[in-house]
């Protein structure tokens, strides 16, 4: 590939063995994820967030790849937007949303889909292959699609009509398996007879790489200085692992004082992550019967969960469970009330806000951000039938 100048390679999570770029999957020696490292010195710290630079290139000095070889639709830069209302119900000083939505293909996995899908055009391999929730399978068809590679999304059936509709109009191929994410995982190795390259969080290595682009842009759009505290969801843990990895490297780089306080928000049906934080676990471990009305955070054995969980208890960081009605409630209120059409993992991050401003932990002169990681119009049917039960 054609790599930037800060970029070492990829180093195990586990046993801390380097490999070069040429490796694209879990460590050879252990079987843990990769991740990529980077040399800081190399980065102009005065420099860092390029202007003329598109998307989440801005920061391209702390991404694996260049701006020019890269497979991109102009993720990253999405808006922050200031909710002046939620900040006077939570009782904040000033609340935000980060709008992942915004994305090509609407959601946060645009930006680490786009790495992992240039580091298989590079080599020219394919089918790509993955299971998802459902974005991440739409996200995948579409940037597959702009590298003229044969791609497979394998989805369980519960997942949302546009996100099937999607993989297919993007070229993709797409399995629907019966049953919830794990069984949607386990059909890509039954189903698929050759060889495949794996898309899936945690096996590439590039996807929670492209994740923590959004931390920058928080000191980016905040005017050279981060929020007090940062709330989002849980789901596979790439969105923890890179949001906090994001946020560390601002301090290391000396243009942030401290990581601003992080909460990662799991519905209360499916919620490994948040239960293994709540215990003071030294792992997470699946969760035995996952149920909740909220599909993006239904992941049973989350892939990165040890790693968002070493990553909460690097910053200090905390984990909560909300229930599936207040995550709807939430996400249809800020829909109502600050235009910004939120989905039901969005929901769920905002619920905890809730929570977390209910009972004390935000504070009436908190600067908050709530990650919104995917477009309410992915699952408007959902959204729809929460009105519903009210009687609306």
């Amino acid at each position: 590939m054609q790599t930037t100048d800060a970029f070492d390679g990829l180093a195990c999570t586990d046993c801390g063995e380097s490999f070069g770029v040429d490796e694209h999957g879990r460590c050879p020696d252990c079987g843990a994820p990769l991740s990529p490292t980077y040399d800081l010195d190399a980065v102009d710290a005065d420099g860092f967030g390029d202007a003329d630079a598109p998307g989440q290139f801005r920061f391209g000095d702390l991404l694996p790849v260049t701006a020019d070889a890269t497979v991109t639709a102009g993720e990253g830069d999405t808006p922050l937007v200031r909710t002046d209302r939620l900040a006077e119900e939570l009782g904040v000083g000033a609340a935000f949303l980060k709008d992942e939505g915004r994305n090509p293909t609407g959601t946060y996995h645009d930006r680490g889909m786009s790495l992992a899908v240039t580091a298989a055009a590079e080599r020219g391999l394919e089918p790509l292959a993955l299971a998802a929730a459902g974005n991440a399978g739409q996200s995948a068809a579409a940037y597959a699609g702009r590298a003229d590679l044969r791609s497979y999304s394998f989805v369980p059936s519960r997942t949302a009509f546009s996100n099937k509709a999607m993989v297919n109009v993007h070229g993709g191929e797409m399995r629907v398996v019966g049953g919830r994410y794990g069984d949607a995982a386990a059909a890509v190795d039954d189903q698929l007879a050759a060889e495949y390259h794996s898309l899936q969080e945690f096996t590439t290595p590039y996807r929670h790489d492209g994740a923590k682009t959004l931390a920058y842009e928080l000191l980016d759009a905040g005017d050279s200085t981060l929020p007090d505290a940062v709330v989002l969801p849980a789901s596979t843990g790439e969105l923890v692992v890179g949001v906090v990895q994001g946020l560390r490297d601002l301090v290391r780089l000396g243009l942030a004082d401290e990581v601003p306080d992080v909460y990662a928000v799991q519905a209360a049906g499916c919620a490994p992550i948040a239960t293994a934080v709540e215990s003071g676990a030294n792992a997470v471990e699946p969760w035995a019967t996952p149920d909740t009305i909220v599909g993006e955070v239904e992941i049973e054995a989350p892939a990165g969960g040890d790693l968002a969980l070493s990553a909460l208890q690097e910053v200090d960081g905390d984990a909560l469970t909300v229930e599936d009605d207040d995550a709807l409630e939430s996400a249809v209120t800020v829909a109502q009330t600050e235009v910004v059409e939120v989905g039901g993992a969005g929901g769920v991050a905002l619920a905890g806000a809730w929570h977390l401003a209910e009972d004390g932990t935000l504070g009436a002169d908190d600067e908050v951000v709530v990650v919104n990681p995917d477009a309410g119009v992915k699952t408007p049917d959902v959204l729809r039938s929460h009105l519903m039960g009210k009687g609306i």
